[in-house]
């Protein structure tokens, strides 16, 4: 296979688990070397990652494991503020303070002095700051939003952390409350089951047409979907609090356009526009990757990505398998856990991807590019270790199938049934 590239870019603990898998690939791939097997059985053969540790003649699952402690121990040392190796400058909350100071001294001045002064200049310039910031601070919201806050939890500084949104939500291009009902109360739910809107079973996933068709509906239909959706699941509460917030959200920018359209489009109306083609862009590249045979596991219908944007700039939202199986686990732990359950990941045949974010994701799937996103898989299990670039192509293309209604019914009928009413 290619060589694993490890970014200097990369937090701390994607290397040393970058570097880890590079070790077991190289190790698995030596194996027809070192004993009776042909040594033609793998016709491509792995470069040592860079820092990569040399194999010997030890026990390979001695070394796997010794190897395996190792790394566990310096990446929870990378974690814990106790540790002389922690890591604060990325495995911080602070850098959340941070962020929001930055929101708050350059966003909203910038937006009120458009209100009060327009030049369209300063409106290409508002809204690049903002499309600049939109993915972090989504993927911090992320955080708030599963975690009830990022703040601490003592009087003002919880007011002020329960406050800030509404603020800043529409500025970023968020409606009102629209995420944590669409994403913690829906989504994690059904688990891009046949009943989560934001599912991509029914969709061929390499077809444009098909995309197209997932994100429009999103675009112009979720105001109404998903208090729909509420309703059907005998939740009335959530589906009126859904409807009044994204309606009143409607309503403020409808208001604010009316009185000053200029400004009201840079600042409120192009980053809805640009965040409701994100996310519907970043969910289809975390989902599009379904196995025909358990598309209900989440080993099987979310992708693992260990690449720079996602991980150093969002929080580690590339660890995406993980938060699903445990959508309350902090960020800083996703790489700890991967290494721990790796063995679990390599059973359930999960897909790990390095140098590439979702975005790329999904447009290398809607041109076809199967032979780069295979290159830039990273192979766990001897199963996958053992394909050729082809065959890992080949296998990528079979996930993106289209399920019909009756391998729908069959694969998920009574388990999306029981998920949903313990939910």
């Amino acid at each position: 296979m290619s060589s694993i590239i490890i970014s200097p870019e990369l937090p701390p603990n994607d290397v040393v688990l970058l570097r880890n898998l590079a070790d077991d690939i190289q190790r698995c791939e030596q194996k027809p070397t070192t004993s009776a097997e042909s040594p033609g059985r793998n016709a491509e053969q792995s470069s040592s990652a860079p820092g990569q540790e040399a194999v010997d003649g030890t026990s390979n699952h001695y070394i796997s494991s010794s190897r395996d402690e190792q790394d566990l121990g310096q990446m929870r040392a990378l974690n814990d503020p106790a540790n002389e190796d922690f890591e604060p400058t990325i495995f911080s909350d602070v850098v959340m303070v941070t962020h929001l100071i930055l929101y708050f001294t350059t966003s909203i001045p910038s937006a009120i002095w458009l209100y009060y002064h327009f030049t369209y200049l300063h409106g290409i310039i508002h809204s690049a700051m903002q499309f600049y910031y939109v993915g972090t601070y989504t993927l911090m919201m992320h955080q708030h939003i599963h975690g009830g806050g990022i703040l601490r939890k003592q009087s003002l500084i919880r007011l002020f952390d329960v406050a800030f949104p509404y603020i800043t939500d529409p500025l970023m291009g968020h409606t009102w409350n629209t995420y944590y009902y669409h994403h913690v109360k829906h989504h994690h739910v059904e688990g891009n089951g046949p009943d989560d809107l934001s599912s991509t079973i029914r969709y061929q996933r390499d077809n444009i047409w098909h995309f197209l068709h997932y994100v429009g509906r999103f675009y112009f239909l979720i105001w109404l979907d998903l208090p729909l959706y509420f309703l059907r699941k005998d939740r009335p509460t959530f589906a009126l609090k859904t409807a009044f917030w994204e309606l009143s959200n409607y309503a403020a920018f409808l208001t604010l356009f009316r009185l000053n359209s200029r400004p009201t489009i840079f600042v409120f109306l192009l980053p809805l526009a640009l965040m409701r083609l994100g996310l519907m862009v970043g969910n289809w590249g975390q989902h599009a990757l379904v196995d025909a045979d358990e598309p209900d596991s989440d080993y099987r219908s979310s992708i693992t990505l260990i690449d720079v944007p996602s991980n150093r700039y969002c929080y580690n939202d590339g660890y995406h398998t993980s938060h699903h199986l445990n959508p309350r686990r902090h960020w800083r732990e996703h790489p700890v856990h991967f290494l721990v359950n790796k063995e679990t990941y390599s059973a359930e045949h999960a897909l790990v991807f390095h140098n590439i974010d979702y975005l790329e994701i999904t447009i290398r799937l809607l041109l076809g590019h199967y032979e780069h996103l295979a290159r830039c898989l990273v192979p766990i299990g001897e199963r996958q270790i053992a394909m050729t670039i082809e065959q890992r192509a080949a296998m990528l293309k079979r996930c993106t199938r289209r399920f019909s209604e009756e391998e729908i019914e069959e694969k998920f009928g009574t388990a999306a049934k029981s998920k949903a009413k313990a939910k």
